[in-house]
């Protein structure tokens, strides 16, 4: 007689499962998926079970709940682990601007970027700010993110830095997915401070970080490392106050020129350093030796309109864990879409699909140090999946300008249904 054991949900008749498990995840192992056809999972309390073939898992297990998946693609939810989502106003303006010729720097020094987005944060109310992300977030999620980095940085006072990181609290609180909260105070220097640089580093360092600290409402901090904004010396002066108070550390690195920004990750034992559209081949050797992932924003150099892309295929082949997140904030990178990152990933970066797809799951949960329980579908994990209405993973790239998930999946539980109507004749 056989031994069936009862869980809580089967998903079956898979077209195509990626597990993403397994694998080592870096180098030319983010090209091992965890390929299964006609195949099936197996969920119990929220958490995988097994995963194999629809035969093996049938004979082995049953449920009052079994969904057919039609033939379906099912891949891990994704891990965005980079994000700006709690503003208030957008920036298409600048983006008017920079095709008229002007440059990001250009429009930040002129009184644009970052500042622009800081009073309308600083005078926004706790509710609005919680409004607006949520709708933002509510987005993501319908388009397969899981679970989401979140940074603040758009106050640059003590007041509002803390609002910000009070609003990424109840969105993980009310939002059904995961979310990880990032102090960004050190995102650009608040106006009032532009001539006055050691000030406001003191409060920062003084004033900021240990209150964030106290209330335990931020998991990282990160810092906007280049030549316009945070020295190399103000940046290791600032993680290290950080690193002494118990954040984890994060950077924004060598985004526009090579000025150590992935030498300075690494030495600060940084868990990711971010951008990196300009690293030099040290600054490359320096990440792998202290196993710093390298998290690269594909989106945000295209909105640029840049010429040049952060060197992926040299990262990979040096046997890096690259990772992927749409950093999508108000003014450089207004893109919600792990999708289109990934689309985009692979034309502008030369990544293929599977490493892609590894780039926007397992190794992004690695950026947030969360790798054990998410990114990938393997027994002993998180039930965060999406479903597809596609013929094959490499669809994935290769279709790009609307959505064909059909299912979002969050410990088990169905978080998104697509409910899109087709129009009678």
């Amino acid at each position: 007689m056989k031994n069936i054991t009862q869980v809580d949900l089967i998903i079956h008749n898979i077209g195509e499962l990626l597990s993403i498990g397994e694998a080592p995840h870096a180098g030319s192992g983010m090209r091992g998926i965890g390929l299964v056809k006609n195949a099936a999972l197996a969920i119990d309390q929220g958490k995988i079970v097994a995963l194999g073939t629809d035969t093996n898992i049938l004979d082995k297990y049953q449920s009052s709940k079994m969904i057919d998946a039609g033939g379906k693609v099912v891949t891990p939810g994704f891990v965005d682990p980079h994000s700006h989502p709690v503003f208030v106003h957008t920036r298409e303006h600048e983006f008017a601007m920079r095709l008229a010729g002007k440059s990001y720097v250009e429009i930040a020094l002129a009184g644009g970027g970052i500042r622009k987005s800081i009073q309308s944060t600083r005078d926004a109310d706790e509710e609005l700010l919680f409004s607006l992300a949520k709708k933002r977030i509510s987005k993501m999620i319908a388009l397969g993110t899981t679970t989401l980095e979140a940074k603040s940085g758009y106050g640059l006072s003590l007041e509002s830095e803390l609002k910000q990181l009070k609003v990424i609290a109840r969105l993980k609180e009310e939002l059904p997915i995961d979310l990880v909260a990032t102090f960004m105070g050190a995102h650009e220097y608040p106006a009032e401070y532009k001539n006055d640089h050691a000030s406001y580093l003191r409060i920062l360092t003084e004033e900021m970080l240990p209150a964030v600290r106290e209330q335990g409402i931020a998991e990282f901090c990160d810092i906007f490392t280049e030549a316009h904004v945070y020295s190399i010396e103000d940046s290791r002066m600032v993680l290290s106050k950080a690193r002494k108070l118990g954040f984890g550390l994060k950077m924004h690195a060598d985004e526009i020129e090579a000025m150590g920004g992935a030498e300075l990750a690494a030495e600060m034992n940084c868990i990711s350093a971010d951008h990196l559209g300009a690293i030099s081949d040290n600054g490359i050797r320096a990440l792998g030796k202290a196993g710093v992932v390298p998290v690269l924003l594909p989106a945000t150099l295209f909105s640029l309109r840049s010429k040049t892309y952060a060197p992926a295929r040299k990262m990979i082949d040096s046997g890096l864990p690259v990772a992927l997140a749409t950093d999508y904030n108000p003014g450089s990178c207004n893109c919600d879409s792990m999708s289109l990152t990934i689309t985009l990933a692979c034309l502008m970066m030369n990544l293929s699909p599977e490493e892609a797809i590894c780039a926007a799951t397992f190794n992004a949960a690695k950026a947030i140090g969360k790798e054990d329980r998410l990114g990938s579908l393997e027994c002993g994990k998180q039930a965060d999946f999406i479903v597809w209405d596609i013929p094959s993973y490499n669809f994935i790239p290769y279709h790009f300008g609307s959505s064909h998930i059909t299912e979002v999946w969050k410990h088990g539980r169905l978080i998104y249904k697509n409910q899109e109507q087709l129009l009678q004749a």
